[in-house]
């Protein structure tokens, strides 16, 4: 059983802060189950942008996990970001946006499982 968004979204935050790295919610979705987006800003007019894997991704022996693809695994320039979340929200009115900040770019997505 995967942990609600909501909870996911805080332990991220959690995560990122005690890190060093800003982060906070740009848009709340769905508690229960909303896809969750991540915008890494670098503070230099750029981004990147991570999204949720899709369902073929996951196997049987880790359900609960939740697994991102870089959409934006080189920075682009931020605008174009906030456009391709825009259609996704249009998309998907349930989805949630987290914005982290980091010159550096670390995400810690690799790292925060659940």
């Amino acid at each position: 059983m995967r942990l609600k968004s909501s909870i996911w979204v805080a332990a991220y935050l959690r995560r990122c802060q005690t890190e060093g790295v800003f982060g906070a919610v740009s848009r709340r979705g769905a508690e229960e189950a909303g896809a969750v987006f991540v915008k890494v800003a670098l503070m230099d007019g750029n981004a990147m942008l991570y999204a949720p894997a899709p369902q073929t991704v996951y196997d049987d022996s880790r359900p609960a996990e939740r697994l991102f693809l870089p959409i934006a695994p080189q920075p682009v320039p931020e605008p174009s970001i906030d456009e391709r979340l825009a259609k996704e929200v249009r998309f998907d009115p349930d989805a949630w946006i987290v914005e982290t900040e980091d010159r550096a770019g670390r995400h810690f997505l690799d790292l925060a499982k659940n």
